[in-house]
């Protein structure tokens, strides 16, 4: 059974964070932003883990994206089933709205590199 090690980062990762979160799933690494807080975690099995983990530290849905980073090209990309939200008009994996998938990769590019 495989338990992911799930780092939470409100600030730069380091060399660290990427080895804990990396530990179990190798060079692409699932990540959730919380776009209003500015927090992410990284290195859960599934996004819904994450998402969990976010709500209950006081987190909203509505603000909670998911995607991921292939640490050997450093690409972020925005596609999670998390991400499927028809009350908020994205009916797709990828983060549709263009002002929520940019502030996603401000983010995660702000956190991640």
């Amino acid at each position: 059974m495989i338990i992911p090690m799930i780092v939470y980062l409100d600030k730069k990762a380091t060399d660290e964070d990427f080895k804990k979160a990396k530990e179990n799933f190798g060079d692409y690494i699932k990540i959730v932003v919380d776009i209003e807080k500015e927090v992410l975690l990284m290195g859960m099995k599934i996004h819904a883990d994450g998402e969990k983990i976010l709500l209950e530290k006081g987190s909203k849905n509505e603000n909670l994206w998911g995607g991921g980073i292939d640490l050997f090209t450093k690409q972020i990309d925005c596609q999670a089933v998390l991400n499927i939200k028809p009350n908020l008009g994205n009916d797709s994996m990828e983060v549709v709205n263009p002002k929520v998938r940019q502030r996603f990769l401000e983010i995660a590019r702000k956190i991640l590199r």
